[in-house]
């Protein structure tokens, strides 16, 4: 796969607490040069990003990140801001906690909450598979499906593993058909990214695209 292909599938990413302007702006640069699919960064960039690139680059965000246990009216207001800001997209993290209790229609309820917020704007859903068992990943995939959004994500890139080819496997079976996957976190080589893509996700989720497909030429 060439990597210009590769590219349009990825959500340029950098979520660190200490990235500076002159970093994210270095992003969106590559994210310009390179037409990554999306650049996705800290909420406390999106008006900045928006206010230097306008059009030019597609923002993505984070919503209840990395822990997911924020109160769904926080979510809510966490991606009224964003859009307001100027994201086209939003990557939300689901509460842990109601998925541990077993409460999985609070899962579909915020869901279809932060999906009437961000209204035609792309909601994805990050489910952390890494701290979850395969039966609470099928429960999920459903949730996502009933709660309309966009994608099902495998991970923060946070937590304690990130994505599996298994799980976008087990997504598969599972996900409703108006279902998109993205996979991220642990992606390191080229093989990995064409391994995804091929496996039917829509969008990577990586900080290091552009070094990984260096090193491969």
């Amino acid at each position: 796969m060439k990597n210009a292909e590769i590219l349009r599938h990825v959500d340029h990413t950098l979520l660190q607490a200490v990235a500076t302007w002159d970093e994210i702006k270095t992003l969106c640069d590559e994210a310009v040069a390179n037409q990554t699919a999306s650049v996705c960064v800290p909420p406390s960039y999106i008006k900045r990003i928006a206010d230097t690139y306008g059009p030019a680059v597609n923002i993505c965000t984070v919503v209840g990140f990395p822990l997911g246990y924020q109160t769904t009216a926080a979510k809510v207001c966490e991606v009224q801001q964003a859009i307001a800001d100027g994201a086209n997209e939003v990557d939300m993290v689901i509460n842990l906690g109601d998925v541990k209790n077993g409460e999985f229609d609070k899962v579909t309820s915020e869901i279809k909450a932060l999906k009437q917020a961000a209204g035609s704007h792309i909601l994805k859903v990050i489910i952390e598979t890494c701290y979850l068992t395969e039966a609470e990943k099928i429960e999920l995939c459903h949730c996502v499906t009933e709660g309309g959004a966009d994608y099902i994500k495998t991970s923060t890139g946070f937590g304690t593993a990130g994505a599996k080819i298994e799980d976008i496997r087990l997504f598969k079976q599972h996900i409703g058909p108006a279902v998109k996957m993205k996979a991220a976190g642990g992606v390191r080589t080229k093989e990995d990214l064409e391994l995804f893509l091929a496996e039917g996700c829509e969008r990577i989720g990586t900080s290091s695209a552009l070094k990984i497909l260096q090193a491969a030429d």
